[in-house]
């Protein structure tokens, strides 16, 4: 999964009328058909059996300056919305197809005469709130940068986002396999190395356990059942690698118990979040997943989690604003 930073200011009136266009309503199918290729029809209906599917353009732009970049998006790749100095919408590529007259009707044209041909359906969308100097920061840019076309980013930059924000895939175009890329994950696989690494991870996991469970059972945070010590972990409320070395430290509010029958999942995954005061929160995106909304409702819906405190705030605010899958902005 590779990431695609996209810029859209919202504060500039032609991007946030196409936004509200096809973002904020999803362009509906059989109104369109007549503009499209078969096989994009066929497809987009596959992927979205509800008829409808947000949907964004690109420009060639001067001199095909974009075509290039855009060979390198795939469908399964993720996509951030940036503009006004912040992150503030994203999701899956479903599918990656050429338009000029679908993209005219939607759109009409810039300036030049140009029109927002090379066209995307988008999957799995959710909203962000996120500064943009907090990427930058993330990524070691200068803090001067600005992302002033789109742009793909490197597979480092790519997972480091990732790790960040908790992408989860999304329904999407299959692609080819490609073999020579699957061979050089295999070679650069380093079992050694993968075992050290869950060495000192199952390590520092036993000792935050020891610390928040000091008898043989307690109690989940989240779901506040009592249950035998095996059953729970010690979960980070914020995620330790964008901890700093103070907040790595405050061993008596950093971590939660939470039960390995489903809580540090959703909350991992970001369906459930806990506000302030400890009133529980549900992502509306967790509709999406029967499985997944049938536990919160039986275990989590109306809950107030008696662990949060004035002390642990920031750190539920953290995850609040980063993992948690918030609706679209409208």
């Amino acid at each position: 999964m590779r990431i695609v930073m996209q810029p859209a200011r919202r504060s500039e009136k032609v991007v946030n009328k196409h936004y509200e266009d096809t973002i904020a309503k999803p362009v509906v199918f059989d109104e369109h058909d007549h503009l499209l290729e078969p096989h994009v029809i066929v497809q987009l209906k596959e992927l979205f059996p509800g008829g409808a599917a947000q949907m964004w353009g690109v420009v060639p732009g001067k001199k095909n300056v974009n075509v290039a970049r855009i060979k390198k998006m795939s469908p399964g790749d993720w996509v951030f919305f940036t503009g006004d100095n912040k992150v503030y919408f994203g999701g899956t590529i479903a599918l990656m197809w050429h338009s000029r007259p679908l993209a005219e009707h939607l759109w009409d044209t810039d300036d030049n005469g140009s029109t927002w041909e090379y066209m995307y359906a988008l999957s799995g969308t959710r909203g962000f709130d996120i500064p943009i100097s907090e990427v930058r920061q993330l990524l070691g840019w200068k803090q001067t940068r600005n992302i002033m076309g789109i742009s793909v980013l490197d597979d480092e930059d790519s997972d480091a986002l990732q790790t960040l924000l908790t992408l989860d895939a999304a329904p999407a175009a299959t692609t080819p396999l490609d073999p020579q890329q699957e061979q050089a994950a295999v070679d650069a696989f380093d079992g050694d190395l993968e075992r050290k690494a869950q060495s000192a991870q199952r390590g520092e996991q036993a000792a935050l356990k020891r610390r928040l469970l000091p008898g043989s059972t307690g109690e989940c945070a989240l779901c506040g059942r009592t249950l035998p010590g095996t059953f729970l972990i010690g979960a980070h409320i914020k995620k330790r690698a964008f901890c700093n070395d103070t907040e790595k430290r405050d061993l008596a509010n950093i971590a939660m118990l939470a039960c390995t029958f489903g809580c540090d999942a959703v909350y991992e995954h970001g369906y459930v979040a806990v506000g302030p005061e400890g009133t529980l929160r549900v992502s509306p995106l967790a509709a999406d997943l029967p499985e997944v909304a049938a536990y919160i409702e039986e275990k989590l819906a109306g809950r107030t989690v008696s662990w949060w405190n004035d002390s642990r705030e920031p750190y539920y605010q953290w995850h609040r604003t980063h993992t948690f899958k918030d609706v679209p902005p409208a």
